[in-house]
């Protein structure tokens, strides 16, 4: 026991030395390059410099934006691969991130966004989302039992329709909204509104967070779900919640860095085959691998 908890620390630590590395990379590299000496002295310096102005204001929200968004999106494939027990379910896969997709696009065709405020984007990607797994989930329930299969065959159809939708309302609109929606969907990580930023990273380690209270009934689903039950896990209320969880993750995310794909579904994967299947450290693992 005490060997596992002391490669489970060798393996974080791995990770923190990782992240912190690629961090200090993406401040440092650029059209600008800089020293890791230089790095500190700009940092200490104050906002009067040139270069201090290019780390705060253009590369370090990138950095945290794509920390919050590579761990969020990790740890919602994650989630739902729990729920599923099949390492190839990410939020695409479901329709999740299709309808977050569906949720933000509706909001810029109609100018809700700039009525209202940019705030708006999260919760239309939530919102769609959301809906789109409530959804999912109702059309797969059987007898008031949930078909795990079902669900995911079910989730596959509804996110083509939910990418056939955001399609239609691509054709319906002026060509300023249909520009930035396509460069919107491409993906980055150039959002100019830090508290979007903020709010984000917010969440992302708050879920990060919450997630922890679902580790006894993750595990108990590895044996399968009938067997979860038998150990006193409330199975149709866990995989709500969960599903919840991770559509807020994929939802958030694509709202404010557009749609990038694949990272929940390879970086699970690959940290089970470092890690193992403990949810207590895979969460955490994920989490890191991810940003």
């Amino acid at each position: 026991m005490q060997k596992k908890y002391l490669r489970w620390i060798f393996y974080l630590a791995g990770l923190l030395i990782l992240l912190i590395a690629s961090v200090l990379l993406s401040l440092s590299v650029g059209e600008v390059k800089l020293g890791l000496a230089d790095l500190f002295q700009i940092l200490l310096q104050g906002s009067d410099s040139m270069e201090h102005t290019i780390i705060s204001q253009i590369r370090f929200p990138r950095v945290l934006l794509g920390i919050a968004v590579g761990g969020a999106l990790s740890l919602s494939g994650l989630l739902l691969q729990g729920v599923y027990r099949n390492p190839l379910v990410e939020p695409y896969t479901l329709g999740i991130s299709g309808g977050a997709s569906l949720g933000v696009a509706f909001v810029i065709v109609f100018g809700i966004h700039q009525l209202i405020g940019s705030f708006i984007l999260p919760l239309a990607g939530f919102t769609g989302a959301s809906l789109i797994i409530f959804l999912v989930y109702i059309l797969s329930a059987r007898s008031g039992r949930i078909n795990i299969q079902s669900m995911l065959l079910t989730g596959v159809m509804i996110s083509f329709i939910a990418s056939s939708s955001m399609m239609l309302l691509m054709s319906t609109t002026n060509s300023e909204n249909l520009h930035g929606i396509v460069f919107w969907i491409m993906g980055s990580l150039d959002e100019p509104d830090m508290s979007l930023i903020y709010l984000t990273f917010i969440l992302a380690m708050a879920s990060l967070v919450g997630s922890y209270f679902f580790v006894q009934p993750l595990n108990a689903l590895r044996l399968g779900e009938e067997k979860a039950k038998h150990l006193g896990i409330n199975t149709d209320t866990i995989v709500k919640l969960l599903f919840l969880l991770a559509s807020l993750l994929a939802g958030v995310s694509v709202a404010v860095a557009g749609v990038i794909g694949f990272v929940g579904l390879i970086i699970p994967h690959l940290m089970r085959m470092m890690v193992g299947s403990d949810y207590r450290i895979l969460l955490v693992s994920s989490f890191l691998s991810g940003s």
